[in-house]
């Protein structure tokens, strides 16, 4: 298994997009589909990947607005993976309607996240990545570890100098902190954290700097 990520910026809020993939089986994942789909797809193409699943840290609107069309080019559509806490969210849009935009419906999920499950890439295939629950920005929150890359896809959860925000429904302060002390904090120093949002970070510089967390 030879792992690797590609990250692609896309979308008005602007979003982080990952691809992770394993150059070995050609197998790979899309994290959190926001829109311009197409450019998802083609960078899939130019790494000589074929994407097989679609995994959602959580269900706000910016994070599943390409996953029906994602889904959609494959035959059978590609499986879903989210935290059944998330399914209201993903239900109706992601919240789009609140900021006056639309998205199109996502296919009903497949996969449900929960805490410490383990993943692969592509069915029968050797797990590489595990599950972690982190709640507090949505309640069905999921951040994904893959300790062969030291890397955690942390979606909004934690930022580089900053961390997710928590008041729409479901988010709750207490709860985020609590989410990064026992979620992120909880690995190795030189992790890197690969946001939704922004430049990416390590699990180190946050514990130092992170204003948000300094307690």
């Amino acid at each position: 298994m030879k792992l690797r990520y590609r990250r692609l910026t896309l979308g008005p809020l602007p979003n982080n997009v990952y691809l992770l993939g394993d150059d070995d089986s050609g197998d790979a994942v899309v994290i959190d589909p926001s829109f311009e789909s197409k450019r998802v797809l083609t960078a899939a193409r130019k790494q000589a990947w074929n994407i097989r699943q679609i995994w959602l840290t959580h269900a706000h609107f910016d994070h599943i607005a390409g996953t029906a069309e994602i889904a959609a080019a494959f035959d059978p559509s590609l499986p879903v993976g989210l935290h059944p806490a998330d399914q209201a969210w993903y239900d109706s849009g992601g919240g789009a309607d609140q900021f006056n935009l639309s998205i199109q419906q996502p296919p009903a999920p497949s996969i449900f996240f929960e805490d410490g499950m383990t993943l692969s890439l592509a069915q029968g295939k050797a797990h590489a990545v595990s599950v972690r629950y982190a709640p507090g920005h949505s309640q069905g929150h999921v951040m994904f570890y893959c300790e062969a890359l030291e890397s955690l896809f942390c979606g909004d959860v934690i930022f580089r100098g900053g961390i997710g925000r928590y008041d729409l429904q479901g988010g709750d302060l207490e709860t985020l902190i609590t989410s990064i002390q026992e979620q992120v904090f909880s690995l190795p120093d030189d992790t890197r954290l690969l946001p939704g949002h922004g430049p990416e970070s390590t699990v180190g510089y946050e514990r130092v700097y992170n204003p948000f967390l300094r307690i």
